[in-house]
C-alpha cells in the first residue's frame, strides 16, 4: 500500500523474488511526471532525491546501518533498472559546506576516522576554483565522493516500468481499512478498496506514509506521524554558469541543497516547516541561504517552486520499520530519508516476509 518510492521499489523486489504482488494507490492512476510542476506533489515526486550515506556523523545504530545498507545496495538497483525507455544513473558526489569551525572541525575528525569511505575535508583556497562562486561561510567543507542523488521521477518511471514487466496488479484506488480474517481462512487480511473492489491477502505491506495513521487505529496501533513541509525552488541564473565547472552533483549549504540544473538553472531546497501550508517567510530565508547566498544567487529569477509533504514519525525515530502483528509490516515514516533508505527497506521487507513463510510452512 503506497506507490511513492519505497512502496514502488518495495513492490519490485518482492516480484524480483517471485512473490504475487498487488500495489494499491489513487497516485497509480496518473503517470510519473518528466519534471515537478508549479503544484502540490507528494513526498516522492517533490523530492530532490539527495543520497547522503556516508557522509553521516554516526557510525554505529539503526540509522547508520539502514543508510550503509542502502548505499551498498543503490549501484545494483541503478544497473538493474536502467533502461534506454527509463535511464537511470547515480549522479555524484556531494560536498557539505561547514557553518563554523567546530562544525569543519568535526568533518576533519568524521574523514579521518572513515578513511576508505570517500570523504574528504577541503580547505577554503580550493572552494574558491568553482564558477559561479559558491557560498560560503569560510570554514571549509566534506567532500563525499559516494554520495549524491538520484532522479526520483526518472527512479519511478523505471520501478513502475518494472512492476509492468512483473507482472505486479497496479491498483489505482485507496485501501480504507483493513480486516483480519479468521485462522481458518485461506488468506490472513481482506483489503476493503474505496473503488468497491476488495481484496483477500496473505500479507500486508503499508508504505503509504501520512495514509498510515488512520489504518492502523482501526487495527488498535497508534503510530501517529506529523506532516513536515519542504519547498523547492527552480531558479534562472543571470550570470552565466559555464556548465558548472567545479560544482558537486549536490552542494549543501546549511541544510538546503543546491542542485546544478542545466547550464544555467539551479534547484535549492529543502525546507522544514511544520503543517502542510508553506510558508513564504521560509522561502525567502531559504533562497538567501540563511544569509549566506552571492550576488549570483541574489540575482537570479524565480522560474518555478513546489513542495511535497514528508512523514516524520511521533516520539519514535525514523523510519517505522516493524511487524505489528502477523502478516502485518509497516514500512513507513521515512521522514527527509524515503529516496536514500529505499533499497534498505525493501530488503528489510522482503527478508521478513520470506522468514513468515518459512515459519507457516
Amino acid at each position: 500500500m503506497g506507490a511513492g518510492v519505497t512502496g514502488t521499489g518495495t513492490a519490485w523486489q518482492l516480484a524480483e523474488q517471485g512473490h504475487s504482488v498487488l500495489i494499491a494507490d489513487p497516485l497509480l492512476a496518473q503517470p510519473i511526471p518528466d519534471k515537478p510542476a508549479d503544484r502540490d506533489l507528494n513526498g516522492s515526486t517533490a523530492s530532490l532525491g539527495v543520497l547522503m550515506g556516508h557522509a553521516f556523523r554516526r557510525s554505529s545504530g539503526r540509522a547508520w546501518r539502514l543508510r550503509q545498507r542502502s548505499m551498498t545496495l543503490w549501484p545494483s538497483w541503478v544497473e538493474q533498472l536502467n533502461h534506454p525507455e527509463s535511464p537511470l544513473h547515480l549522479e555524484t558526489p556531494l560536498i557539505q559546506l561547514a557553518g563554523s569551525a567546530e562544525e569543519a572541525l568535526r568533518m576533519q575528525q568524521l574523514t579521518s576516522t572513515k578513511p576508505n569511505s570517500g570523504l574528504h575535508f577541503i580547505d577554503d583556497d580550493s572552494l574558491e576554483q568553482a564558477d559561479p562562486v559558491w557560498p560560503q561561510a569560510g570554514h571549509g567543507a566534506m567532500l563525499s565522493e559516494n554520495d549524491g542523488r538520484i532522479d526520483p521521477l526518472k527512479l519511478l518511471q523505471a520501478l513502475r516500468r518494472s512492476l509492468v514487466q512483473h507482472n505486479v496488479e497496479l491498483r489505482a484506488t485507496d485501501v480504507v481499512e483493513l480486516q483480519r480474517r479468521s485462522s481458518s481462512h485461506r488468506h490472513h487480511w481482506q483489503l476493503i478498496n474505496a473503488d468497491g473492489r476488495n481484496e483477500d491477502v496473505d500479507l500486508v505491506v503499508i508504505c503509504s506514509a501520512l495514509g498510515s495513521t488512520k489504518l492502523l487505529q482501526r487495527l488498535g496501533h497508534q503510530r501517529p506521524m506529523d506532516a513536515v513541509l519542504g519547498q523547492v525552488l527552480e531558479l534562472q541564473l543571470n550570470k552565466q554558469a559555464k556548465q558548472w565547472s567545479g560544482w558537486p552533483a549536490v552542494l549543501t549549504c546549511g541544510g538546503i541543497n543546491l542542485i546544478p540544473h542545466g547550464q544555467d538553472r539551479l534547484w535549492i531546497g529543502a525546507t522544514l516547516e511544520p503543517g502542510v501550508k508553506a510558508d513564504s517567510a521560509a522561502t525567502e530565508t531559504m533562497r538567501r541561504l540563511n544569509g549566506l547566498a552571492p550576488a549570483w544567487l541574489e540575482d537570479s529569477c524565480l522560474l518555478g517552486q513546489w513542495h511535497g509533504l514528508r512523514a516524520r514519525p511521533r516520539e519514535r525515530p525514523a523510519p517505522l520499520l516493524e511487524e505489528l502483528e502477523p502478516g502485518l509490516l509497516l514500512a513507513s515514516g521515512h521522514y527527509r530519508n524515503g529516496v536514500l533508505l529505499t533499497p534498505a527497506t525493501a530488503e528489510w521487507v522482503g527478508q521478513h516476509i520470506n522468514k513468515a513463510m518459512i515459519t507457516s510452512s
